[in-house]
């Protein structure tokens, strides 16, 4: 039996826990300062608590939690890996440009890890569904087989350190760019008295973006606060000198706004679930 560990128990940590486990493998998370809701979640997807100090003994370590804890996480982790002899393989698999990413893997000393870069496209895995595509790239020595062995999609691509996160990066500036157009455009009628029409323009001229929209939004809400930094990351790795930075460095304000309208009672939200029929 393979053991594999998992550093944060959200929803995908969790979810890609759960099908690690279900694929035979021993799982172990670090749930040192989590919420209560991370440790439901890792019970829940048979995960085994268990120090820091511990995971380093795994066959790899895997880094799922929001981007701007990556590079702590790396932190703590060579922290904790100390003088071991055998290096450690770590595979960050979080939504960060290749830059941070770069920034990960220079953290770790010399001989303390082999650091993949990884990046996860999709929702969390649930039950009857195929799950998200974790794509790795600097894997010669695949490494990552461990993973696609225990029921992970896991997809290798060519390039070194940096061009998963590349991936990463371009798939979510368009997907969840999209999504923030949208909730910006959608605001901005409600305001202007236009919602109503637009929504029936919607409908009748791009019924595709329309359908995505209505499940996208409300969906979104939760996870605003995590999609700021993400957009930020977006922002860093188009570059200072590339116009389109200001659009997703606007993008990680709509998703501020949001956020801030989830922790203030969500009278925004409201207004969207009410124009989208939700």
């Amino acid at each position: 039996m393979a053991t594999i560990a998992i550093i944060g128990a959200g929803a995908m940590g969790s979810g890609i826990g759960r099908q690690l486990a279900d694929g035979g493998a021993k799982v172990l998370t670090d749930l040192d300062g989590r919420s209560p809701e991370s440790h439901d979640r890792a019970r829940a997807a048979g995960m085994d608590p268990a120090p820091l100090e511990d995971l380093v003994g795994a066959e790899i370590v895997l880094s799922i939690v929001p981007p701007s804890e990556a590079i702590g996480v790396a932190e703590r982790l060579s922290a904790a890996i100390g003088e071991r002899s055998t290096p450690v393989t770590f595979i960050d698999c979080n939504a960060i440009s290749p830059d941070t990413m770069r920034q990960v893997a220079a953290v770790f000393r010399l001989g303390q890890a082999n650091v993949l870069d990884g990046s996860i496209i999709g929702l969390p895995p649930q039950p009857g569904k195929a799950g998200p595509k974790l794509y790795i790239s600097g894997d010669g020595a695949d490494r990552s087989a461990v993973l696609a062995a225990h029921g992970l999609h896991v997809r290798r691509i060519d390039g070194a350190v940096g061009a998963a996160s590349a991936l990463k990066m371009c798939y979510a500036g368009i997907n969840k760019g999209v999504t923030g157009l949208g909730t910006a455009m959608l605001l901005a009628a409600i305001g202007s008295g236009a919602d109503q029409s637009l929504r029936r323009e919607m409908a009748e001229s791009n019924p595709d973006l329309d359908r995505k929209l209505s499940a996208a939004i409300p969906d979104m809400y939760a996870k605003a606060y995590r999609w700021v930094a993400e957009m930020e990351e977006i922002a860093a790795f188009l570059g200072k000198d590339d116009p389109a930075s200001l659009i997703f460095k606007g993008m990680a304000g709509v998703f501020q706004k949001m956020a801030d309208d989830r922790a203030g009672g969500g009278a925004l939200a409201g207004q969207l679930n009410d124009l989208l029929g939700r």
